[in-house]
């Protein structure tokens, strides 16, 4: 006999009682609850494709509702075909949203719905109402994910997923991506949770509905913290006793982030841990949403808080680089480029060691680069493992005619001045190849790193043209009426300011200017600023709403550079859209 024992990973929020109890008190037991468990298929994009649903009381199954349906929007993916088996001539003749709705709803009337990743099946439920005109019935929804997390802990189990969980209680109908047998499997998986429930004395829908994440009691006990928290714009750090930051915030209104921190929607456990151990906030408030941005950065960056997570280590940059060989090859290297025509045989730099890698990798697989690090004139030389597979271009391969190599890498070079075009038209190649050959999920691997590579190099085009204008000033409209000001050199935030609606905002631009921070011109291995921080300021002034009051210079980005050419793709295997 097993006996499980479930870590504290919720709280009940016991409700004060005096008096008698009466029958409200007690709540409806589980048994006594009609659940609709329902799943849906999709096509991968706005439109539901099946609807499965299980309709049970105390275990016992009292209807089924299955349904395939034709989408009126998009067609089912290569990918979700392949995954699901439901393929576009399969729904041709499949009825309409319009007419399995109603359906669905009658049969899901005074229901609890539940759904594992409820979010998902919710949200697409909801939207169909909307879209639809039909009034959404709001019923209470249980998520088994949820629900599982509490009592079924990630050492008892790998990760929460239907599959994982399906096979952990040996449930009789296996998910298979099917919307019926999904909610059948879930349909299983809700009465296994509801029996390890019962064990911490929870029985009643009420009870369920009223749980907790675990620790919430005791942080709802430091809500004093936030006394004295500033309203407006500005950073907030939470920090420990010996008053080290534990954790830094942005907000535009930190009074109401902090707050939040000490309720019950605060479900985050890397959170809960923090707010036990801090006995101070502090906060840094600022005259702009866009400056309290770029101070969380900075403060990161320099602070490196244990309980962030992003933005901690802006040293730690990664690039590609091209070597300088008579067979060059692409090395990561983590060293700033030493002059300028070092950079220029660099992409990057990358966010992360990770994506230079995968970068790499798609490279490698287009074009025959050498990829061992053998001296092809070394008396030693012997054609690496790699080479007699095929995946190591140059003499390993068996050409040993220098120029040749460097014609068939002609590509690597187009991407190092800003030139994909080679680098798709090979992608584009594989992918249509794959498809023909139904490799659909290796397609996908093929587009994504594609997609990939270019949104990190479209990032950093965007990033090096802001970072070369010496001064930019843009003003964002506030609600007010009012503007807020950011006054930006070389890619750094020198400056900010907010001019209340009715006032004249160019004194306040003039005197923004003079005593703005003054930031030297970077150099190739000194930028201005973080990388981080010029991405952040570009996507504030691209947003739409921001208006640009002056450069120096001019602000301008290519017309066929990496962004262009990455907003441009059809669909998987397709041609760019025009």
């Amino acid at each position: 006999m097993s006996i499980h024992r479930a870590p504290r990973a919720f709280d009940r929020d016991e409700r004060p009682r005096s008096g008698q109890l009466d029958l409200s008190d007690l709540g409806t037991p589980l048994e006594e609850v009609t659940f609709v468990v329902v799943d849906l298929e999709t096509t991968g994009s706005t439109d539901i494709t099946e609807i499965g649903a299980v309709k049970l009381r105390s275990g016992e199954v009292l209807g089924e509702f299955s349904t395939l349906v034709r989408p009126r929007t998009s067609t089912i993916s290569p990918f979700v075909e392949r995954l699901t088996g439901i393929t576009n001539g399969m729904v041709a003749g499949a009825p309409e949203l319009d007419s399995v709705l109603p359906a669905f709803l009658e049969f899901a009337r005074g229901s609890v719905l539940v759904a594992h990743n409820a979010g998902f099946d919710i949200g697409y439920l909801k939207a169909a109402c909307s879209s639809l005109d039909y009034a959404w019935p709001d019923p209470p929804v249980l998520d088994t994910v949820k629900l599982a997390r509490q009592v079924v802990p990630r050492g008892e189990v790998v990760n929460h997923k239907l599959g994982t969980l399906a096979a952990h209680f040996g449930t009789a109908v296996a998910p298979d991506h099917r919307a019926l047998a999904d909610a059948r499997a879930t349909g299983e998986i809700l009465h296994r949770l509801f029996d390890r429930f019962g064990t911490f004395g929870i029985t009643t829908l009420e009870d369920l509905q009223r749980l907790k994440p675990a620790g919430w009691q005791k942080r709802r006990t430091k809500a004093h913290l936030a006394t004295g928290v500033p309203e407006g714009p500005g950073v907030y750090m939470f920090l420990d006793g010996s008053r080290r930051v534990l954790y830094i915030g942005v907000s535009r209104n930190m009074r109401a982030r902090v707050r939040n921190y000490f309720t019950a929607g605060e479900t985050r456990g890397r959170m809960a841990e923090m707010i036990t151990a801090a006995q101070e906030v502090s906060t840094v408030p600022c005259d702009t949403h866009l400056e309290a941005e770029v101070r969380e950065v900075r403060l990161i960056g320099e602070l490196a808080p244990p309980y962030n997570r992003r933005s901690k280590h802006p040293e730690r940059r990664t690039w590609l680089r091209l070597t300088d060989e008579e067979f060059p090859r692409l090395s990561v290297v983590r060293t700033a480029p030493a002059s300028a025509d070092d950079a220029a045989r660099r992409l990057g730099p990358f966010r992360t060691h990770r994506r230079a890698q995968e970068a790499k990798r798609a490279l490698d697989r287009l074009f025959p680069l050498k990829q061992c690090t053998q001296k092809p004139h070394h008396a030693a030389f012997a054609p690496c493992a790699s080479g007699e597979l095929g995946r190591c271009g140059g003499p390993c391969a068996g050409n040993w005619d220098a120029e040749a190599y460097r014609a068939g890498i002609t590509g690597v070079h187009d991407l190092l001045v800003g030139d994909p075009a080679e680098f798709v038209r090979r992608c584009r190649e594989r992918m249509a190849a794959l498809t023909a050959g139904e490799r659909f999920e290796t397609a996908a691997e093929v587009r994504d790193a594609m997609t990939g590579l270019l949104s990190s190099l479209a990032a950093q085009e965007r990033q090096a043209g802001l970072a070369a204008i010496e001064e930019c000033v843009a003003a964002v409209p506030t609600p007010g009426g009012g503007w807020d000001l950011a006054l930006v050199r070389w890619g750094r935030l020198a400056g900010s300011a907010r001019v209340p609606g009715g006032v004249n905002p160019y004194p306040a631009i003039e005197s923004l200017r003079l005593t703005a921070e003054h930031v030297e011109q970077p150099s190739v291995d000194a930028p201005a600023a973080l990388a981080q921080e010029t991405a952040l300021i570009h996507r504030r002034l691209a947003d739409g709403s921001t208006r640009l009051v002056r450069t120096t210079g001019g602000w301008s980005e290519p017309l066929t550079g990496f962004g262009r050419v990455l907003g441009s793709f059809g669909p998987l295997g397709g041609t760019p859209a025009v």
